[in-house]
């Protein structure tokens, strides 16, 4: 896994404040009594929603009587939570959340009907791709994003211990011209390329395949391993922004969905050859 970054300090964080609570038997509006503030503060606190100040943290920790050096270790947690990183300085910050969980995530799988994944986005694919879902952005904030894409790719793939990266890829979004044919063959020729990273795997959904669970909308589904103290997330995405589910009961559907749309897919090298396929198209 990579280094720990604030995102993932911050859930760990809430997760662990949660398990305290818990443990003591009591409810949020029982804390929120105890600190002077709102049952809402505390929730979103323990979903890691919002950063705890270093002042909540010692509050909770008394509270919990939590002795040295547990109430060290959780300061420490919120001071490194407070901390910023690359994504916090963008301009569209709607996918901070994402993009500091991906950091952390042992493994990925993405599930895309519409578009290339960010990360396998060539630049000038990318600039397209930006320009036609939003013709009358900026110029500077357009290379802003594209810029941002960019490091979201090296941050994820090509770092020392990159995650397990697996996507499900709509057979549409080969076919969707996005950019004129040159910048569509250079994208093509780019996912054959980052196919034969060993943590990555590409499978193609054919249309032949008809109806299946993928129907509702591109996702991706981040895992950190059962000793890292943060859940499994799934990030959806829609028009505005993404939700993110960390339920059981989500987290479990999405695991089903999962197994379907692999089972469904072409196999890794007919995917690859389809993408060749469609490259030779664009030639």
């Amino acid at each position: 896994m990579a280094l720990p970054n604030p995102t993932l300090r911050q859930r760990q964080l809430a997760q662990r404040l949660r398990e305290l609570r818990h443990e003591k038997g009591l409810s949020a509006a029982e804390v929120a009594e105890h600190l002077l503030c709102s049952p809402t503060k505390i929730s979103r606190i323990e979903r890691g929603q919002r950063p705890a100040s270093l002042r909540d943290v010692r509050d909770l920790c008394r509270l919990y009587g939590l002795a040295e050096p547990k109430m060290t270790e959780l300061m420490t947690l919120a001071r490194e939570a407070r901390q910023k990183e690359w994504w916090q300085t963008l301009e569209d910050v709607k996918f901070a959340p994402m993009l500091g969980l991906e950091a952390g995530a042992t493994a990925i799988t993405e599930y895309v009907i519409q578009l290339v994944p960010g990360p396998m986005q060539t630049e000038d694919y990318a600039r397209a791709a930006i320009r036609g879902w939003l013709p009358r952005i900026a110029p500077d904030i357009l290379e802003e994003r594209v810029r941002a894409r960019g490091k979201r790719k090296s941050e994820l793939l090509f770092r020392a211990d990159p995650p397990r990266y697996w996507v499900l890829l709509d057979e549409s979004v080969l076919h969707r011209h996005v950019g004129n044919r040159q910048v569509m063959r250079a994208q093509l020729q780019h996912i054959l390329e980052l196919s034969e990273l060993p943590h990555v795997r590409i499978q193609v959904i054919p249309f032949t395949s008809g109806a299946h669970m993928g129907f509702d909308s591109p996702f991706r589904f981040l895992e950190f391993g059962r000793n890292s103290g943060i859940a499994d997330t799934v990030f959806v995405e829609h028009q505005m922004g993404l939700f993110y589910l960390e339920s059981d009961k989500t987290i479990r559907h999405f695991e089903e969905v999962i197994d379907h749309l692999r089972a469904e897919a072409l196999g890794f090298q007919e995917s690859l050859n389809r993408v060749a396929e469609m490259l030779t198209k664009f030639s």
